[in-house]
């Protein structure tokens, strides 16, 4: 049900986040329903296994799916209301009104880019 394009401009683990989603959203997989594991499924797709596992990582953090230890990995059971929320595009939305703010103000892209870069370093790991 998954298929990755390698030549997409989008990354493999994007795509395959969003193909995850996609298929919740239809109810192709239910909550509850297993996933493959992380080394079944980068065999399967013939990809990294890093790279399916930063997509479990992104699915997991926004509680789509929920891993229970040896057990594997299953479709969360709020999964199909958080399917439907999208941090990158929250993220995009919040940083182009905080950018086009300090534009208005005056300060030029290098400005902006070194305030973020500052401000990110500062940043604990993991967060």
């Amino acid at each position: 049900m998954i298929t990755i394009d390698v030549d997409s401009a989008e990354p493999l683990f994007s795509q395959l986040v969003n193909q995850i989603k996609i298929a919740i959203q239809q109810a192709l997989v239910a909550p509850g329903d297993a996933l493959p594991s992380i080394r079944q499924l980068a065999t399967d797709l013939d990809i990294n296994a890093k790279t399916v596992a930063k997509a479990y990582r992104i699915l997991e953090r926004d509680n789509v799916i929920e891993t229970k230890g040896y057990r594997g990995t299953f479709v969360h059971s709020n999964a199909i209301l958080n399917s439907q929320f999208d941090l990158e595009a929250w993220i995009n939305e919040q940083l182009f009104d905080v950018i086009s703010t300090f534009k208005d103000a005056g300060a030029t892209d290098s400005e902006i880019r070194i305030a973020f870069n500052n401000i990110m370093s500062q940043q604990p790991k993991g967060k």
